[in-house]
């Protein structure tokens, strides 16, 4: 009879803990089972604010997600000088079939993540239009509005960070999920 105990305790514990995302499976190995997704593609969709049917996209690929193969698409973004664009940020997993939209992913644990953006050599100023819902809430980054300056070329690095648990606004900490620098051309 204590052996059969044993095992329903047992069945129960482990079906507990297989329905929460961030618990461990195994209870000897504290380590969260939440392993980091594979993230094939990121999409920058671009719609001029001043003409909403003008949409571009600029894509980074890389089929087998960091290292190994070299990427097989990592475009230029090309902007119109003195505009305002909205931005959204698609990331993609297309090693499945169908492809696994990671970008839901990063909305529903919006609070362990950020996206950070940084330029170099353009006038480009950012304002985020999406936040997790911490007290009070910081930005997410999956939709901003991105202003352009003057004609320049130079660089739009994007920075997606996993920070559960110390998500502050800052970019320090964390775990870094994508960290691309795409070339940006102003005209």
């Amino acid at each position: 009879m204590k052996k059969f105990l044993s095992l329903i305790t047992f069945i129960a514990l482990i079906s507990t803990q297989s329905c929460k995302k961030d618990q461990p499976l195994d209870p000897t190995n504290p380590a969260p089972n939440n392993p980091a997704e594979l993230i094939t593609t990121l999409k920058l969709i671009f719609t001029d604010s001043a003409n909403t049917s003008s949409v571009n996209t600029f894509v980074f690929k890389d089929a087998d997600g960091d290292g190994g193969n070299a990427p097989t698409q990592f475009d230029t973004i090309q902007l119109n000088a003195n505009s305002t664009y909205y931005v959204s940020v698609l990331l993609l997993n297309e090693s499945v079939s169908p492809a696994d939209t990671i970008s839901n992913e990063v909305a529903e644990e919006a609070n362990e993540h950020q996206f950070f953006f940084h330029y170099n050599g353009v006038n480009i100023s950012l304002t985020y239009l999406d936040a997790d819902t911490n007290t009070p809430p910081l930005p997410l980054g999956l939709s901003s509005k991105w202003k352009t300056g003057v004609t320049a070329t130079g660089t739009s690095q994007v920075i997606l960070k996993h920070q559960p648990g110390t998500k502050n606004g800052s970019e320090a900490g964390g775990e870094t999920d994508v960290d691309l620098v795409f070339s940006t051309v102003i005209n």
